[in-house]
């Protein structure tokens, strides 16, 4: 029975019982009915949900008033590690139409450090401020959207993979749920926008570049260290950024020290810095940390054979290489560059190898004319430069994009160095590795860690 109903049938009673003649009547009169208290006790009685029996109906909330009428903040929802505003969970909604003005998230926008070997100070501060720099920045702000809208898409991906990852799913499961949720949300296009190289899913001792082929049968274990590195891009801005995953919290040492090591060579890193100074900091900090594995200590390494790079449009191993340990070239970072900086820590030598098949695929970025005998090279390197160009790919991007019986044609190409391969890095068996990752600006203003999130 609703308020207004009950609020009738208490004034008719009382007017009957006091009223004995029609003049009487006339000089009563009846109550009217006040909304606002009324509209309080439908808040009241929404708010107990049914909680209370029909004579407490106008319980009110908080001293006679609803909660939000009695200035209690009202709820936000909790977004933490996962639902975006606006994003369906799962996440199936494009970022560009998330934010359909082209104005994307920001990353974690923090000062270029002063370079260890150089005195005055005052360039790194002054660039904040600097009118001139400001205007080098404004002239970059097509490429820091693009590249904003490419961090988005990964972010909100790897935060939804987090919950849905769980032991017992296969490899193979894993990586097409990621893949197909990063090409819904970052609208993939031929090659003005997708995936910038195929999904990283390597197990224990396994560091980097493996990706299960067709008919990988291997199943993700509880016990397992899985590290998950994919990219995104917009018009071959690429996004480079990796996690590691577990569910045993025995890696808990482990996976810290990545982590800190990793911040800590974000932290260093900036313009004119060299790029040694970052792997001496990145080393000192991974190696101070160890793992007690089942009553044994291990000293957590630097895996000294693996760095972090920076990254052009559509090439994600630019040139210049960021170490993790010391003694790496005295090289230093310029103005305008982006760099994906990545650690790895393992628990065995701290140094990787080829093993296991190979996955992962790239054409080579420099490489000339080369002249083609066989049809069926001819053919897949047409579709090579169709759906992938200079962009890392898989084996089964290439099923996906309708190549068959390709085995030949494809070894073909990586004996002519048109196509590189880069099979599984692993260190010895037994042992466990971590990696973190992020992408980073170097604006002539500031240092934007654009990957950055609530989750790492």
């Amino acid at each position: 029975m609703s308020a207004v109903a009950t609020e009738t049938l208490i004034a008719e009673p009382t007017v009957a019982a006091n009223v004995e003649s029609t003049d009487e009547v006339k000089k009563v009169k009846k109550p009217k009915p006040n909304n606002k208290k009324l509209r309080q006790e439908a808040a009241a009685k929404k708010a107990t949900e049914g909680g209370t029996d029909g004579d407490d109906q106008t319980e009110p909330a908080t001293n006679g008033v609803p909660a939000q009428q009695a200035g209690q903040p009202k709820k936000k929802p909790n977004n933490k590690g996962g639902k975006k505003s606006g994003q369906t969970d799962p996440p199936t909604i494009p970022i560009s139409k998330l934010f359909p003005n082209g104005n994307y998230p920001e990353g974690e926008i923090v000062e270029h450090p002063t370079p260890k070997d150089l005195p005055d100070d005052r360039t790194a501060r002054d660039r904040f401020t600097s009118e001139e720099k400001r205007a080098l920045d404004r002239m970059n702000t097509d490429i820091y959207q693009e590249l904003r809208q490419a961090a988005e898409a990964h972010r909100q991906t790897r935060q939804y993979m987090q919950r849905y990852i769980k032991p017992g799913m296969t490899m193979i499961q894993i990586c097409e749920e990621l893949e197909n949720t990063a090409r819904r949300l970052i609208g993939e296009n031929g090659l003005d926008a997708g995936l910038a190289f195929p999904t990283g899913c390597s197990l224990n001792h396994c560091a980097a570049h493996y990706t299960p082929n067709a008919g990988d049968t291997t199943v993700l274990q509880y016990d397992d260290v899985c590290k998950i590195d994919f990219g995104t891009h917009i018009k071959g801005r690429i996004i480079d950024c990796a996690f590691t995953l577990t569910f045993n919290n025995k890696y808990d040492k482990l996976l810290q020290a990545v982590k800190e090591a990793t911040n800590t060579g974000i932290k260093e890193a900036g313009i004119d810095v060299r790029l040694c100074d970052i792997g001496a900091a990145i080393q000192e900090v991974m190696e101070s940390y160890e793992l007690e594995l089942d009553g044994k200590t291990y000293p957590i390494k630097a895996i000294r054979n693996l760095n972090g790079h920076s990254i052009s449009p559509y090439r994600i191993h630019a040139g210049k290489t960021v170490p993790i340990v010391k003694g790496g070239e005295s090289t230093r970072m310029e103005e305008d560059e982006f760099y994906a900086i990545e650690t790895f820590g393992s628990t065995g030598r701290g140094l990787v190898h080829d093993d296991m098949d190979c996955s992962h695929y790239m054409k080579n970025f420099e490489v000339p004319f080369v002249p083609l005998r066989l049809q069926s090279s001819k053919q897949l390197l047409g579709t090579i430069n169709k759906h992938f160009g200079t962009l890392a790919f898989c084996k089964r991007w290439l099923d996906r994009a309708g190549a068959t019986k390709y085995q030949m044609a494809l070894k073909d190409l990586c004996d002519k160095g048109i196509v590189e391969a880069y099979p599984p890095l692993c260190d010895i068996k037994g042992c466990y590795t971590a990696q973190y990752e992020h992408t980073i600006m170097l604006r002539p203003t500031c240092k934007e860690i654009v990957s950055r999130g609530d989750d790492y």
